[in-house]
């Protein structure tokens, strides 16, 4: 059995990019497929805030009522927005109170909640205090889930958590931790970045001839034929269109599937020669992967 990458296999991905991790392909490389370098959100976005024209953000700032801030009593509330201000309770161990009264704050023997670790965000260590619905210092792809919404403020589904889990989840024990959170919310984020650019009609979706131009920026020449089967296969809504967990979902498949077929293509010619059952192994190393 013969297999043919389409007309433009081996093109060379965009300055910054990164190359395929071995050679040739026009795959995204980097690790995980991260966007094209060099890419600058909309001016005031602040990595996830609105684009142009009214979009509404995808999960920096999450409804009122919802999963913004940590609860009250639970996880040491910040004072104030995440990151801002003081961020962590009093700076001594009590307040000084108004004339005449004793003073106020913590009583004694109260210890403050731990700030972040090092190097990490404010912000993205309040959302993994909040998402890590057990205290348990890990994060499944179950509480992944409350914490991404699309621009409906739908979750993300199930399949796309699991595969974020999957990819930075180093020790391989189905949950990440703070560190692996915070890689895998910068990447979310650039992702995030990248479905704005071409989302041009600012719909919150991506159609296929969208799809076609993203995948083209990343380096893959594929068809309109291709993007338009790919538009169908991760459709959830029947619209002709994907939302943002889709869009990731899609590219993360076609990275995997394109590093399996660079295994076997030992020639670099983008032909290979296989039997049926290489082909299934192939395809079920990619399922699980």
């Amino acid at each position: 059995m013969a297999w043919q990458q389409p007309p433009g296999y081996g093109g060379t991905p965009p300055r910054g990019y990164g190359p395929p991790p071995t050679s040739g392909y026009g795959a995204p490389g980097g690790g995980y497929g991260a966007p094209p370098g060099g890419y600058r959100p909309p001016q005031g976005s602040g990595g996830y805030g609105p684009p142009p024209g009214g979009y509404r953000p995808s999960y920096q700032h999450p409804p009122p009522g919802s999963y913004g801030n940590p609860p009250p009593g639970g996880y040491g509330n910040p004072q104030g927005s995440f990151g801002g201000g003081s961020g962590y309770g009093p700076s001594g161990p009590y307040q000084s109170g108004p004339a005449g009264y004793p003073p106020q704050g913590a009583p004694p023997g109260y210890r403050p909640p731990p700030g972040p670790p090092p190097g990490i965000d404010p912000t993205v260590y309040e959302w993994f205090r909040t998402v890590d619905a057990d205290g348990s210092g890990q994060i499944s792809a179950v509480e992944l889930r409350q914490a991404l919404v699309n621009s409906n403020w739908s979750h993300f589904n199930d399949e796309t958590c699991r595969l974020l889990i999957g990819m930075f989840d180093k020790d391989k024990n189905g949950t990440i931790d703070v560190h692996e959170f915070g890689s895998l919310w910068k990447y979310v984020q650039e992702w995030k970045g990248c479905f704005d650019r071409f989302d041009k009609d600012r719909s919150g979706n991506i159609d296929s001839g969208e799809l076609q131009e993203a995948l083209g920026a990343f380096g893959y020449r594929l068809s309109r034929d291709f993007c338009q089967l790919c538009t169908r296969v991760f459709d959830r809504k029947d619209v002709n269109s994907m939302k943002f967990d889709d869009f990731i979902q899609c590219c993360v498949m076609l990275r995997s599937l394109t590093e399996t077929f660079q295994r076997v293509d030992t020639d670099r010619d983008g032909v290979i020669d296989i039997s049926y059952e290489q082909f299934l192994e192939m395809a079920i190393d990619n399922t699980l992967s």
